[in-house]
């Protein structure tokens, strides 16, 4: 299995911690967030491909540097070409772009590199691989506002999924979606497709939001929270959390 990593963001609301630093890679509990991620799938992915921006990209091939003289994992980084926030690619086309470096294989597991998860990520993993679908994770969000701003999908007592909406005006269920997905190789290979049908391109669970129209997917109830690092505020108290916590 293939892992794709999302990090071609610029975290303005991060600023002045991640104006010239990449937020995946701040540290958390001595660990950068990107690596609490790839420590828990680390045994079931045989390559990981991150695509990240050309502001970044010279930091991201220096860590990447350190992190396979330790593990001899195989990594590769994609400079997405963009130097600021504003002409950004989208996550959608930065997936596309990282395909397109990657080697081929029967599964791929995509997931933005700028959250935590307090459960390990393989069980996602084996999900999947049992379902012999594609597959997103999903939790119980109630708050409406949250809903609106976010993925929420609709499920039957199988976790097929049987709606998906992206940022929805009148949510149909509370099951939101977060930026973990595994794809099997036919359904990645449609991204092209996704794209020239008018396919949202800056969030994403765009691409999974269309996809589950038109292949069967399901999803995975989380074990756990999962911590979404969007401004400095919610940097430290995930800090505090994981102060001393090895997972």
């Amino acid at each position: 299995m293939k892992c794709i990593v999302l990090a071609a963001g610029y975290a303005t609301r991060l600023y002045p911690l991640t104006e010239n630093f990449p937020k995946p890679l701040l540290k958390v509990n001595e660990r950068p967030i990107i690596e609490w991620l790839m420590d828990d799938v680390s045994k079931q992915i045989d390559e990981f491909v991150i695509v990240t921006n050309h502001k970044f990209s010279g930091v991201f091939e220096d860590w990447a540097k350190e992190r396979i003289n330790e593990t001899d994992e195989k990594i590769i980084i994609v400079d997405d070409g963009t130097e600021d926030n504003e002409h950004r690619l989208g996550a959608v086309k930065d997936l596309e772009l990282a395909l397109n470096h990657c080697e081929k294989d029967d599964y791929y597991l995509v997931m933005a590199g700028d959250n935590l998860l307090d459960f390990d990520l393989s069980l996602f993993i084996d999900f999947s691989l049992y379902k012999k679908t594609s597959c997103v994770m999903c939790h119980e969000e109630n708050d409406l506002k949250k809903k609106q701003k976010t993925a929420i999908i609709t499920v039957d007592e199988n976790d097929k999924i049987l709606a998906y909406e992206e940022k929805p005006k009148e949510p149909k269920g509370n099951l939101a979606v977060p930026p973990f997905y595994i794809y099997r190789n036919e359904d990645i290979c449609r991204i092209k497709e996704a794209l020239n049908e008018g396919c949202g391109y800056d969030a994403p669970g765009s691409f999974a939001a269309w996809l589950s129209y038109r292949v069967v997917m399901h999803a995975y109830k989380m074990p756990g929270k999962r911590y979404d690092i969007g401004d400095i505020a919610s940097y430290e108290n995930v800090k505090e959390l994981f102060s001393g916590n090895c997972k």
